[in-house]
């Protein structure tokens, strides 16, 4: 099983490789809030549609969690769909988490659950050749979807699939 979290549908079908998600993971589950952060509090805003339509085709599945107490106890120090991500990957012992927020990938590390968030995802589909160039794509982030990504870890990004920073700030 390999969970979402919000971060990682928005952006993703905010520069259109949600099906990255598909031909990567074949099917992809989101926790109850995160579908609420990602289509229903966005109504109406770019991706949402997309997000909808792969829920319609049934490769994202929208699953409620049951340990209502152990996410209780995680939103103390992450938001309602982090906690939901985690929780049900705890009740289901979940292969894969995807998630981007640094206190989320932290508290996944301390329960040992294994995690990737977006740009892990993007220098997979590269190496996978799911796309050409991964340059174009983490600019895509930045801009089209306002994607923070620090300098450092942009330049490394590009460095560790041989790519050259070919655009100015």
């Amino acid at each position: 099983m390999v969970i979402a979290d919000s971060s990682t549908l928005i952006h993703l079908a905010a520069i259109d490789r949600l099906d990255l998600l598909r031909e990567l993971y074949r099917e992809v589950v989101a926790p109850e809030a995160v579908w609420r952060e990602s289509v229903l509090q966005r109504a109406g805003r770019p991706g949402v549609e997309r997000i909808e339509e792969a829920r319609s085709e049934g490769w994202i599945r929208v699953e409620p969690i049951t340990e209502k107490l152990l996410r209780l106890s995680l939103t103390q120090e992450l938001d309602e769909g982090e906690a939901e991500v985690l929780t049900l990957a705890i009740e289901n012992q979940a292969s894969l988490v995807l998630l981007d927020e640094t206190e989320a990938r932290r508290v996944a590390g301390i329960f040992g659950i294994p995690k990737t968030g977006v740009i892990g995802i993007l220098i997979r589909a590269k190496a996978e050749g799911m796309i050409s160039a991964l340059g174009p794509e983490l600019d895509k982030l930045r801009i089209r979807a306002g994607f923070w990504i620090a300098r450092e870890l942009y330049r490394k990004v590009l460095a560790s699939v041989n790519e050259a920073e070919i655009q100015a700030e």
